[in-house]
């Protein structure tokens, strides 16, 4: 089953965007807006044509993206792969780096908003939802 079908979207399981504390997500192609709080980068590979001074990030913690590996055979068919990626992401997720970076952005978000920021086009079919999930448990 694919992120989004029939489920809820990755903009309503992050919080409202400008809402104090918590998450948001938002298209690095997008401005920045005034509630974003920390901007953090969450894909593994820098987006085209957006300079660091544009994107406006305060971090870019790679190891909570998806391996170059998993990202790579995902892509190789991301219909029928999705469920698969997942759970395989969630796994990566558990090892000892990429759980220190999420706990750090559970803390950051109980103080302030933090806004997930990724160049990926459809966000709903991507590693965001998973990521989501993750930074909701403790």
């Amino acid at each position: 089953m694919r992120a989004g079908s029939g489920g809820p979207t990755v903009r309503s399981m992050a919080t409202r965007q400008g809402a104090p504390g918590g998450f948001a997500v938002r298209r690095v192609y997008e401005e920045p807006g005034d509630g974003d709080g920390r901007r953090v980068l969450v894909d593994r590979l820098w987006p085209r044509g957006i300079s660091k001074e544009r994107a406006r990030l305060d971090e870019w913690p790679k190891e909570l993206a998806p391996s170059d590996g998993l990202r790579r055979w995902m892509h190789e068919d991301k219909d029928g792969r999705y469920g698969e990626f997942a759970r395989r992401y969630r796994a990566e997720l558990r090892a000892e780096e990429p759980a220190a970076a999420l706990d750090r952005l559970r803390e950051d978000a109980a103080r302030s908003t933090v806004t997930l920021v990724t160049g990926v086009k459809d966000v709903e079919h991507s590693h965001l939802p998973v990521l989501l999930e993750a930074l909701r448990r403790t």
